[in-house]
């Protein structure tokens, strides 16, 4: 892979990433993973918000993870920009196992030892879950087989943070304790280009001008 800006050839596939809206867990800052939760009232205000600001853009398809929160956000926009929602269940969040539904104090209560090793590891996965070193690999090849199948052309991609923290830590050329140092808001923008011979360029991350004044918009 070509590490350099100055070596990206042709026009780019362009991933527009929006992380869903508000969910009541978002809210209490627990671990959210495969679990189907709906978005809050607020988090379907963010979606709508987001929908009106995408629908001047041009975009080409837009694809979902399959967990319903993430479905109903790409609704709004689907339905703004005259599209369909294709679902791609590469782009489901990370399965946080024993710890779903729990905020991080009572899973560090629960088991200390084992959360310590998960912040320090992204090989390590929570009991019955899946590391961040799985969720990326299976991330890293949906990304592909999206940037294949829609070359040259622009992606909304609605899914969960850990997928978006991803593709952004690829793109970066950046280790994947990355991951760990990024924060991104309910129904933020984040726009990646990948260039077929290789180079991937951040264009905007966290991008929440959209939601300025909304309720919740920072959960």
């Amino acid at each position: 892979m070509s590490a350099g800006w100055a070596s990206a050839q042709g026009r780019p596939t362009r991933l527009v990433l929006l992380r869903h809206g508000q969910t009541p867990l978002s809210v209490e800052r627990r671990f959210a993973g495969r679990g189907d939760f709906p978005l809050t009232d607020d988090g379907h205000a963010q979606a709508a918000a987001a929908a009106r600001r995408l629908a001047g853009w041009s975009i080409d398809a837009v694809v979902s993870s399959p967990l319903r929160r993430t479905r109903d956000t790409a609704a709004y926009a689907a339905k703004e920009l005259g599209l369909s929602v294709e679902t791609d269940e590469g782009f489901v969040e990370t399965d946080f196992g024993d710890w779903e539904g729990m905020t991080f104090g009572e899973a560090r209560a629960l088991a200390p030892e084992q959360v310590d090793r998960w912040l320090a590891d992204p090989e390590t996965a929570p009991p019955g879950g899946e590391s961040f070193a799985d969720a990326a690999a299976r991330v890293v090849a949906a990304r592909d087989a999206l940037v294949d199948r829609y070359a040259g052309r622009t992606v909304l991609v609605v899914t969960h943070v850990t997928p978006i923290k991803v593709v952004v830590q690829q793109a970066m050329l950046a280790p994947l304790a990355a991951l760990y140092r990024m924060h991104l808001d309910t129904a933020c923008l984040t726009e990646v280009d990948c260039y077929a011979d290789g180079p991937m360029v951040v264009r905007a991350l966290n991008d929440t001008a959209h939601l300025d004044g909304s309720p919740g918009q920072r959960a």
